[in-house]
């Protein structure tokens, strides 16, 4: 690690666990106290690995910018799937919890730094279901949810003009609707679409 890590922004004591522990494993540790001074490091000292709290995310384009070469590693005390989302869709190439030890952020360092990606293991696994819910939702129903609202409506016998006009979109679009509803459904005819609301409980009552 030629450039060695760049410890940005946030708590200062935090900052200084972090320079503690990565200087113990050998690794060369820079600090800026605020993202301003981040930006300006990184352009100069080009470091190999930047460690940013997960409010400061918003800045990385412009870091990446600075720096092409560097690698982000995002810190944050939120260990929800849906934060790594964000901080990997936001350019970060590593998630870390704040509370992570000194053996594991060292190893998190020197994955992300070597071109690899790294989540806490156990946080990754439950990533993982998550997507895997997520997949599996989706196969079991492909619908979005204006097409669930055609599919109740046609299931109740609607015609296209009334389904248009309950929507407040064109008959155009209510028969594109219907068209897409059968194709990912796999169904041809009315009886077979009222079967499948049914099945699903989707056939309640329309408020007077």
């Amino acid at each position: 690690m030629s450039g060695g890590v760049l410890v940005a922004g946030g708590d200062g004591a935090l900052r200084s666990r972090l320079r503690l522990a990565l200087e113990s494993a050998g690794v060369a540790v820079d600090e800026a106290a605020t993202l301003a001074q981040a930006l300006l490091q990184a352009g100069t000292s080009k470091p190999d690995v930047i460690l940013l709290e997960q409010g400061a995310l918003a800045i990385v384009p412009t870091i990446l910018r600075e720096s092409p070469g560097s690698k982000v590693v995002v810190l944050s005390a939120a260990d929800d799937p849906q934060s790594v989302d964000e901080a990997f869709a936001g350019g970060a190439d590593g998630y870390l919890l704040e509370d992570a030890d000194e053996s594991e952020l060292a190893a998190a360092v020197r994955e992300v730094a070597g071109g690899g990606r790294y989540v806490n293991p156990e946080l990754g696994a439950r990533l993982v279901a998550a997507e895997s819910r997520t997949r599996q939702e989706a196969e079991d129903d492909p619908l979005s949810d204006r097409e669930h609202e055609v599919l109740r409506l046609l299931a109740l016998g609607h015609t296209n003009q009334e389904i248009a006009a309950q929507l407040v979109i064109s008959v155009r679009t209510a028969e594109a609707h219907r068209a897409h509803v059968m194709q990912k459904l796999g169904l041809s005819t009315r009886a077979e679409l009222v079967r499948y609301a049914l099945d699903r409980g989707l056939l309640q009552p329309e408020p007077q």
